[in-house]
């Protein structure tokens, strides 16, 4: 690999942050990563002080939106030691997503030793205690100067990081959407893409002024089975059973999703991975066999849904104090990524001088 070239920055903006009132995503660390695509290599991997980049005016990202990119986090145990959580994972992903938008994969080696020393510099930003975290965003972006409609030559890789507490707060309820949709059959719904998110702000706004945070999608063609919601993939628990729907080129194959499948056949839990229809969970709402609806991600890695709305049709879930799988799983995860518990599947990644 090309040298990793580090410019550290002399004053750090941290005695200027409050860490007990953080939104998300809107601080920064001192701190960023980046490399270039250019005659069709990966070159400059170079750590410097955060700040605007310049482009092109038509640099073909603005155009024809090749972009893509990634959520993880870092977390801070008693010893202050850093861990990452399945970082591979979000690597293979982020290439997987890159593939897709005919973007060039990104080397490993960049990846991985760029990330790892940038969170060192940035280490003191990484506070311990559980909901404390540093929410990490490496994306690519499309920076050739041209405004034709083909993939671009030349790509700029980042990554930035923000610290971080609860991505959500307060009760959290959702519209199982009808009219509009996520993805279909054969776009690009499995990756990272930017305009995924762009494209879901319109009808979630519509569900805010209705007093619900987010959008259940449903499929495209029927409206009829519930796939994601916007930063989630989703999870339905009928009587005792865990049902969530499969990945497909229309769901991302959720890192913290595949994590509760596993924690949940550890557990002796019954899990069904299947298509889940509207009315199935309207059903069982009616009927007292759905006891919860919970969403799985790295920002809100376990988010209960408190209630939903179909149509006319609006159910509240019940308030459960014992034997709560969202519960479970929240702590069972947050134990493995803050270093309180066995890590069994090697999930935990410790970054290291």
């Amino acid at each position: 690999m090309t040298k990793l070239t580090i410019n550290s920055v002399k004053n750090s903006k941290i005695d200027h942050v409050n860490f007990n009132e953080l939104p998300f995503g809107k601080v920064f660390t001192d701190h960023m990563f980046s490399c270039d695509y250019v005659n069709g290599e990966w070159v400059n991997p170079t750590i410097s002080e955060y700040g605007p980049i310049s482009l092109d005016p038509s640099a073909r990202v603005f155009h024809y939106g090749q972009a893509v990119f990634e959520g993880m986090k870092a977390y801070k145990d008693e010893n202050d030691d850093i861990f990452l959580f399945r970082p591979e994972d979000n690597f293979d992903r982020i290439n997987k997503s890159a593939h897709r938008l005919a973007i060039p994969e990104f080397p490993k080696e960049f990846f991985f030793e760029g990330l790892e020393q940038l969170l060192l510099l940035e280490k003191e930003w990484i506070k311990t205690g559980k909901g404390n975290s540093l929410y990490i965003r490496p994306f690519v972006i499309a920076t050739q100067p041209a405004i034709s409609a083909s993939p671009a030559e030349e790509y700029k890789f980042m990554i930035i990081c923000s610290p971080a507490k609860s991505y959500y707060a307060g009760e959290v309820r959702v519209i199982f959407a009808e009219e509009y949709s996520r993805s279909a059959n054969g776009g690009v719904g499995y990756a990272k893409a930017a305009g995924n998110y762009g494209a879901q702000f319109y009808p979630t706004s519509l569900a805010h002024k209705e007093g619900y945070q987010q959008i259940i999608w449903t499929d495209a063609n029927t409206h009829e089975y519930l796939e994601e919601a916007g930063t989630m993939n989703i999870f339905f628990r009928v009587n005792d059973t865990l049902i969530t729907a499969p990945t497909s080129d229309r769901i991302l194959d959720g890192i913290t999703r595949k994590s509760v499948l596993q924690l949940a056949k550890d557990n002796n839990i019954a899990t069904e991975v299947r298509p889940v229809s509207v009315a199935e969970i309207k059903e069982a709402a009616n009927n007292g066999s759905l006891k919860e609806i919970f969403g799985s991600g790295t920002a809100a890695v376990i988010n209960p849904i408190l209630g939903f709305k179909h149509g006319d049709f609006k159910f509240e879930l019940p308030a459960l104090t014992d034997n709560n799988y969202s519960s479970f799983f929240k702590k069972a995860l947050n134990d493995i990524q803050y270093n309180l518990a066995e890590d069994k599947h090697q999930w935990r990644h410790k970054v290291t001088k």
